[in-house]
């Protein structure tokens, strides 16, 4: 316990020098930036605030403002609940409530639009700890959050199978789930209508053919998805999430399936229009674990993750012009990342834990996010956060990192390797503040210091 408290004194300490910040949003860039905490790297990247959240580690999350305080909501790798963090002051995060979750059951993603909270039941993978045996809720809770800090559940919408894994509700009526049914290999494309928030029900699906138990490719005319779309290894397609909608098309990161474009002008009869394949030359497993357009520019951002150790093909984060939804086609490639000169590592695939891309400011939905412009901030596992300038969507450039320390206690079996820094998630609030969470540590808040596009 002291030595506990010592680290975070002293963590607090090298956080004292970081220039001052209003509360209320971010003044301009200090002229040099700060050292950054002993053991972290940083570009262009300062460190504003930690938090060990009571020792629970954050996988996803996400933000929202309420009558002047802003609060982090999220889900936790290796406890069962959530947890609502008061960020109003970056400087000094508060963990001002916990959410007990069910037993033996991943509790990892959560999104909110409005009073509205939606958050994914899972069963755990045996690699992360998780007892085949063990009973699990699945499905996604909704909550209503209209007092920020007690969520108050209203609902439990029990998908069946493995449950759901990472889900998306923009506000309305409908959320798109990514959902592991009994009968399918692999998640599938379902939405899900909370109009009646107390009795959601499901309104549409979509999958890959070949996804069904007994499926043998070729679907027939009755079947709400299309004909003719092939894919990589059969075992490598399932929908990873979020299924992002974008007017009346949603894309899907289907994994070795690609990029997936549906219209759902009809949310009962989903129909493919367009999508991109990835695999090959990419590995397939999660060819495309994520998919974020940005219809104002006609582009979309996707990228893999790697959980080979660094020992399968290269990960990509990419850029792909969605001008025409029916025929994406790549744009660029973002630079992979370059240890920094005085690391004892050459390059991060063989640093130890995963590498390469991982998840995206993916919540542009919400009016307390950083809209998507020319910076892109991605968490990049023991990479740390990238932060890259695609104000050239042909010319990519990365123009600021933060890569944390080492973590300094193991939480999970994960990474199996060696204990090293694994960042997980990234949300950007729209004063600028970066949040992100890691498998062993706890909440970093950063901010961007470096040159505008």
């Amino acid at each position: 316990m002291t030595r506990e408290i010592g680290r975070r004194r002293a963590l607090q300490a090298s956080l004292t020098g970081a220039a001052a910040l209003g509360v209320g949003g971010i003044g301009p860039a200090a002229a040099s930036t700060p050292r950054p905490p002993r053991g972290a790297y940083a570009h262009n990247v300062e460190a504003v605030g930690y938090s060990d959240l009571d020792h629970r580690p954050a996988f996803k999350m996400a933000v929202r403002q309420v009558r002047g305080r802003w609060y982090l909501y999220t889900g936790h790798f290796w406890h069962s609940g959530w947890s609502v963090v008061d960020v109003t002051d970056p400087r000094r995060p508060e963990v001002v409530q916990f959410v007990p979750g069910p037993d033996d059951t991943w509790t990892l993603q959560v999104d909110l639009s409005g009073d509205t909270m939606v958050t994914a039941l899972e069963r755990v993978f045996p690699n992360f700890g998780g007892d085949p045996s063990a009973d699990f809720e699945d499905g996604v809770y909704i909550w209503d959050i209209a007092d920020p800090v007690r969520p108050r559940r209203l609902s439990h919408y029990r998908t069946g199978g493995t449950g759901t894994h990472r889900n998306l509700y923009p506000g309305g009526r409908y959320v798109h789930l990514a959902a592991g049914l009994e009968g399918f290999s692999g998640n599938i494309y379902v939405i899900l209508d909370i109009g009646d928030r107390r009795r959601p029900r499901e309104v549409g699906r979509w999958w890959v053919p070949g996804q069904r138990d007994g499926e043998a490719g070729e679907p027939t005319d009755a079947e709400p998805h299309s004909h003719g779309f092939c894919c990589g290894n059969a075992g490598d397609v399932s929908l990873h999430g979020p299924a992002y909608p974008a007017g009346r098309h949603v894309y899907l990161p289907y994994g070795g399936a690609g990029m997936v474009v549906l219209d759902i002008s009809d949310v009962s009869r989903p129909r493919r229009v367009g999508g991109l394949s990835f695999s090959p030359p990419f590995h397939s497993r999660f060819g495309v674990h994520g998919v974020l357009p940005v219809p104002g520019r006609e582009i979309a951002f996707a990228n893999s993750e790697d959980v080979s150790y660094g020992a399968g093909p290269a990960p990509h984060a990419s850029i792909v012009d969605i001008s025409d939804p029916a025929e994406p086609w790549l744009l660029s490639t973002l630079p992979a990342p370059v240890p920094p000169a005085d690391a004892p590592y050459d390059d991060f695939a063989t640093r130890g834990g995963w590498s390469g891309p991982h998840n995206i400011n993916h919540h542009q939905h919400h009016p307390d996010v950083q809209r998507q412009g020319d910076l892109f901030y991605i968490a990049h596992f023991n990479a740390g956060l990238r932060v890259y300038d695609v104000s050239n969507v042909r010319l990519p450039r990365e123009v600021g990192y933060f890569v944390p320390p080492e973590p300094t206690r193991r939480y999970g079996p994960m990474p199996e390797d060696a204990l090293v820094a694994q960042t997980e998630d990234v949300v950007v609030d729209r004063r600028g503040y970066i949040y992100i969470s890691d498998k062993n540590q706890g909440l970093w808040i950063l901010r961007y210091t470096g040159p505008r596009a």
